[in-house]
């Protein structure tokens, strides 16, 4: 594929008003365009950092937005992808395999002409390129006027590190090997884990180009089901599980989002006994990790550091997660463990698991 980079993020929510108020008031978004009152679908458009949230919702059953949710529950539909020429990259998408769901084209809105043009990639999630250097990434959005002003202690929120998807057991090979074909990812991790009774596959594709990555996982059916199995029959089929938001100072982001309402999912305490024989001597800062449940993890390159978001939704699918990268450039089994540890506490704290 030609040089390229993410564009944004676009999410189907059951209210997109709603939805923003919440991403701006708990994570320190602000909004920066939205489409006219009273149009459907409602769509706004948040930014922070380089990262680019659309919130898409609408009050018609038959549209497709609602739909979704319907099938789906709020959640990513859309990972779009910037490209200097729509029409190409779409041709040599479709060329090498991938299934079209919208031709190039050019459509006129209040704020900006978008070129744009889509591709299935897993489930009922698309791609979407957008034309690089367009403003605003749909016809229907008008800029603010009045830019909103960042936050007096600056933005928390840096980048989208990854997307963590979740494929039903059997297709994690045939999905990596889609985005290799289709869009020139390439495989740079894989790993099996077992924890207790279940266990699960991992493999990380990233495009080249962008550093788009994916975390690609699927459940092992020999053994118990676990939270992957839970996402799977709770979103209806693949889906993102979460979104991995890169932050430079993860405490301080802990502090300030857990004040403005965020709830992380908790660790225990027996985790920071053992942390420094895993990731070597973390001196003072141990403490500061263990008070904010913060997860530890090290690589050939460095350390990384993480913490996940209790799902707001209530069939406790989509959440999000906070990465530090001081040096380390893998996903290693403290990361992925930490991850799946983390989601089977919160099932069980909540009474509800696969083994019920």
């Amino acid at each position: 594929m030609d040089p390229s980079r993410l564009s944004h993020v676009n999410l189907y929510v059951g209210d997109a008003r709603q939805a923003a108020y919440y991403y701006c008031r708990a994570f320190g978004f602000r909004v920066v365009a939205e489409s006219l009152p009273g149009l459907q679908p409602c769509t706004v458009l948040l930014a922070q950092g380089r990262i680019r949230l659309m919130l898409t919702s609408t009050t018609d059953a038959s549209d497709p937005v609602a739909r979704y949710v319907a099938a789906h529950g709020d959640g990513v539909v859309d990972i779009a992808i910037a490209v200097p020429d729509v029409a190409r990259a779409f041709r040599t998408a479709v060329a090498n395999g991938a299934d079209p769901v919208m031709t190039p084209s050019s459509r006129t809105g209040p704020g900006c002409t978008v070129v744009s043009a889509a591709v299935r990639g897993f489930g009922d999630v698309i791609h979407t390129f957008v034309e690089a250097g367009t403003p605003l990434p749909h016809p229907t959005l008008s800029p603010i006027d009045e830019p909103r002003p960042e936050p007096p202690d600056g933005e928390l929120l840096r980048d989208i590190d990854h997307f963590a998807v979740c494929v039903p057991a059997g297709e994690l090979d045939k999905a990596v090997s889609g985005y290799q074909e289709t869009f020139g990812f390439e495989e740079i991790f894989e790993e099996f884990i077992e924890v207790g009774r279940q266990a699960m596959s991992s493999k990380v594709v990233r495009e080249p180009s962008s550093g788009i990555t994916l975390t690609i996982l699927e459940p092992d059916a020999t053994h118990a089901p676990g939270q992957i199995d839970s996402f799977l029959r709770s979103h209806g089929g693949a889906g993102v599980q979460h979104v991995a938001f890169e932050t430079g100072d993860i405490r301080e982001a802990v502090r300030r989002l857990g004040d403005q309402g965020v709830e992380f999912l908790k660790t225990p305490d027996a985790y920071y006994d053992l942390v420094e024989d895993r990731v070597g001597e973390l001196g003072d800062e141990l403490g500061d990790l263990h008070a904010r449940g913060i997860l530890a993890d090290r690589d050939a390159w460095g350390l990384l550091l993480q913490i996940f978001t209790r799902s707001p939704y209530a069939r406790r699918t989509l959440f999000l997660e906070l990465i530090e990268r001081r040096g380390a450039r893998t996903f290693g089994s403290g990361n992925i463990r930490g991850l799946y540890e983390a989601v089977e506490r919160e099932q069980s704290r909540a009474g509800g698991t696969d083994a019920d």
